[in-house]
């Protein structure tokens, strides 16, 4: 799929005819569009992985699975991380399984074809009895690789989207006290199934308006201080602690008792800050932690939130009770979340609904909206235009 034009024209900032109206709720689970969508969008944008501390020494390896294709990213033996396409050369058996593991070959169990760390093909039984085989042209696949402030990315095609560097060169100022390169992993990879199409998780993470109204949580903690701006491809959102206590206990704990984090501002000790990145990660940056978290589509009304857990080494007590309280405070904002993207989801299925009037102050439902139509056309359309218009 060329996406040169579409890319070009998102770059030049080219009006878009549409910008006051959401996209339709018609492609929020039509299979076909959904078919497109992962193809023009999901397939060439860059996923997160995990950390480099999570790949410590040479043969650590973790995995990632979404749109039918497994990515296995691995430290070789020279230190260097690389990402393969976790598919045998041979006869496309799966190398691993699960989330993570240590190996010093990735050994095919099918036919027992071993790779090296850094992917050469190096081992196979009864070599002489296949006479079109050249080892140095069946080492596995490779996959694009990123690393950006300590976290890597993998992406199944290069269409022409930008880096992650370059989605977040707007922010280094702001993200570099935060020291995100020394930073390990402080809980498992959790998954979460949610019925609902990817886009919604996406868009509801960027909705500003609903914050006063569904989050009273947020509200009590942030005043009025939130804000949120569009910048190119990720969206920035914030809100200050507010000085007054609030009465909820677990708020009201973690504003007392957050402790000083020396190598940050007075400003961003006491900020919860939100980074969006195209088209579906999320980076929640707190004094305490950070949380990373991806929404992984698996069907036209389905998908996989797939969420980190990072932080600086620190045993003190009041720390890691803050991080407790974080917990207890976004488990209900979850929950409110979820709540309202499952009925969002089940309205938009509603033959009443084309589309919606957006506000001037929606900016970042703007940007995302004004990029899926540029990338694919029949989004503009209220209505699903006849079947089989993604193949002509």
């Amino acid at each position: 799929m060329d996406l040169t034009e579409p890319l070009a024209s998102i770059a030049r900032g080219d009006s878009d005819p549409d910008a006051d109206w959401s996209l339709p709720g018609w492609i929020y689970s039509d299979p076909e569009y959904f078919a497109a969508e992962m193809a023009r969008v999901i397939r060439p944008s860059w996923q997160i992985v995990c950390h480099e501390s999570d790949l410590a020494a040479p043969g650590d390896y973790r995995t990632l699975d979404y749109l039918g294709e497994s990515v296995i990213v691995i430290r070789g033996d020279d230190g260097t991380v690389r990402a393969f396409a976790n598919v045998c050369r041979h006869r496309a058996m799966r190398l691993v399984e699960g989330p993570s593991g240590c190996t010093r070959k990735l050994v095919c169990p099918y036919h027992a074809w071993s790779y090296e760390t850094d992917g050469r093909l190096s081992g196979v039984p009864m070599k002489a009895d296949y006479p079109a085989l050249r080892l140095e042209e069946n080492g596995l696949a490779p996959v694009s690789l990123e690393v950006w402030r300590g976290f890597v990315f993998v992406r199944l095609e290069d269409a022409g989207f930008p880096t992650v560097a370059e989605m977040m060169a707007p922010f280094e100022a702001e993200v570099a006290p935060y020291r995100f390169e020394e930073m390990r992993r402080i809980g498992d990879v959790r998954l979460r199934e949610r019925t609902v199409n990817w886009k919604n998780v996406g868009d509801n993470y960027s909705d500003n308006l609903h914050i006063p109204v569904a989050h009273d949580g947020l509200t009590r903690i942030f005043g009025k201080s939130y804000e949120i701006s569009a910048h190119g491809w990720a969206d920035r959102m914030k809100g200050d602690l507010a000085d007054r206590p609030s009465g909820n206990f677990w708020e009201r704990f973690y504003q007392a008792h957050l402790p000083a984090v020396p190598h940050l501002s007075a400003k961003a000790q006491s900020r919860w800050l939100y980074y969006k990145l195209w088209p579906n990660m999320a980076f929640d940056i707190y004094a305490d932690q950070i949380d990373f978290m991806q929404w992984l589509p698996t069907g036209p009304t389905t998908c996989v939130l797939r969420e980190m857990c990072f932080a600086l080494p620190d045993d003190r007590r009041e720390m890691k009770l803050v991080r407790y309280a974080n917990w207890r405070i976004n488990r209900v904002v979850n929950m409110e979340d979820t709540w309202l993207i499952e009925r969002v989801q089940q309205g938009m299925g509603s033959a009443s609904y084309g589309v919606g009037p957006l506000a001037r102050s929606e900016v970042c439902l703007r940007s995302f909206a004004s990029k899926i139509r540029a990338l694919i056309p029949e989004a503009r359309q209220p209505a699903p235009p006849p079947p089989g218009w993604s193949k002509a």
